[in-house]
Parts: C-alpha cells; sequence; structure tokens
C-alpha cells in the first residue's frame, strides 16, 4: 500500500479530450472527492491518538470543501482547473503526512488559499525549529527545490536565496507572475527541513494558491 502523493496528480490526459469547461469541473470535483478516500485510508493505516487521528481527516475535508470551492468560483479555464485540483491533492497529502513542524507560507499576510496582483509576489515563510534542532529550506524533489504549478508561467526566484539554518525562520521568497493576468492561478509547496546535530529529523512542505485578481 503506498501513499499517494505527487503520483497521484492529474497530468492533463483528460483535460486534452474536453473543451466543455463545466464538465470538466464536475469531473475534477469528483475526483477530488474519490481521492480523499485514499488518503483517509493512509490515516486508518497509521492507528494514530484519536485527536492527531481528528486533525488529519479534518485537515483532508476541509481541503476536499474548499478546493471545490475553488474548482467551481475561481478556475474558469481548463488549465486553471488542473492547477487547482493538483494543489488539492498535495494539500490532502500534506493533512494526512501530519503537521509536527510549526511552518506558514504566507502571501498578502494571508495562508494556504491566497489573492495577489500580477507582478512579484512576497512570499513570507516562517517555521519555528523545536527544541535543540533547526530548520532550514529544502528541496520538494531531488533536483527541485520547490514544486509550482500555474497558469501564467510563474516562477519562484532562487537566486540569493537564505540557506542558513534557523531556530526561528522567517524569510521572504520572490514569486515572479508579471506575465499574470486576472483569473490566472498559481499553486506552489515550500518544503522545510528539520535538523538535530545536523541529522535530519523531520521533512514538510506546505502548499499555497494564488488567485490573480
Amino acid at each position: 500500500m503506498a501513499m499517494p502523493t505527487d503520483d497521484s496528480m492529474r497530468t492533463g490526459d483528460e483535460s486534452e479530450r474536453t473543451t466543455d469547461v463545466n464538465s470538466y469541473q464536475r469531473t475534477c470535483m469528483d475526483f477530488i472527492e474519490d481521492i480523499s478516500h485514499d488518503y483517509e485510508a493512509w490515516v486508518d493505516y497509521y492507528k494514530l491518538p484519536e485527536d492527531e487521528d481528528k486533525r488529519r481527516r479534518e485537515g483532508i475535508r476541509a481541503t476536499i470543501t474548499k478546493t471545490n470551492t475553488w474548482i467551481a468560483k475561481v478556475a474558469t479555464s481548463i488549465p486553471a482547473i488542473d492547477v487547482v485540483m493538483n494543489d488539492g491533492i498535495q494539500k490532502m497529502a500534506e493533512s494526512t503526512a501530519g503537521k509536527p513542524l510549526q511552518i506558514g507560507v504566507f502571501v498578502n499576510k494571508t495562508a494556504s488559499y491566497t489573492e495577489a496582483k500580477p507582478g512579484i509576489i512576497d512570499v513570507n515563510v516562517k517555521a519555528t525549529a523545536r527544541k535543540g534542532r533547526k530548520v532550514r529550506l529544502g528541496y520538494h524533489f531531488k533536483d527541485d527545490r520547490f514544486r509550482i504549478e500555474s497558469t501564467c508561467g510563474a516562477y519562484l526566484d532562487e537566486t540569493n536565496l537564505p540557506l542558513d539554518d534557523f531556530e526561528f525562520m522567517d524569510i521572504h521568497l520572490k514569486l515572479h507572475a508579471e506575465n499574470a493576468k486576472q483569473r490566472d492561478v498559481i499553486s506552489f509547496t515550500v518544503t522545510i527541513y528539520e535538523f538535530e546535530n545536523d541529522v535530519e529529523t523531520e521533512k514538510r512542505g506546505l502548499s499555497t494558491i494564488v488567485h490573480i485578481v
């Protein structure tokens, strides 16, 4: 039994077979509901204490509601629906894995589901290490520091990144969205490592979606 992660994300095959936005919205909303059961099955498998079990399930269910609202009301094109759907899948994986680290990612002082105007968008990343440990900016995949999808070619600036170790991280990243237009969407994941005596103890990602207004 393998926990569904990024491999569960839609690759666009189905979106290439339809031009009906309303139909595709419904298909993807159903898919979000269906795949949530896989994540809940993993919560069952972990046999967690009652409070942690409840916390993870609530995170999954909240993601279904919020993601499907964005698919229905924010995403106005098939590419935008894919970005929103994949963001929801990523967020469900994060809830399923649990959140032992205090991490916050903020756009315009708002977390998780956010809004911004076109241009260079400030992304504030905060993380707190547990006692005796430190945190640093990590990699989402081996060679990819960030996971990012958008309808406008957005990217996170990787020059002069703050790569120090912190007890309390409070850093700023630049999200380039100069080509964005109203109704575009951007989803990205920032990954944080926690270390103790230079040995990695935890790795967690936190996903954010931005609606360009």
